[in-house]
């Protein structure tokens, strides 16, 4: 579970709104894992290290991306 307070707040928003759109996604399911790496990568990659609203968008856009067959 990620403990950095802006990637916590984007990782629990970005699934949060994912879910609502989602009604069929389990909240335990594998793609709240790879949200989360992915967000962490992303952090580590930014010079700025972003902040929460940033890296929400960031993790929405991610999990759009995925498809059933990478979970």
């Amino acid at each position: 579970m990620v403990d950095d307070g802006p990637l916590r707040t984007a990782v629990d928003s970005a699934w949060s709104v994912y879910r609502a759109r989602h009604r069929d996604v389990d909240a335990a399911d594998r793609r709240r894992c790879l949200l989360e790496r992915h967000l962490q990568g992303r952090r580590k990659a930014s010079e700025s290290n972003g902040d929460a609203q940033e890296l929400t968008g960031f993790g929405l856009a991610y999990l759009a991306r995925l498809s059933d067959d990478e979970c």
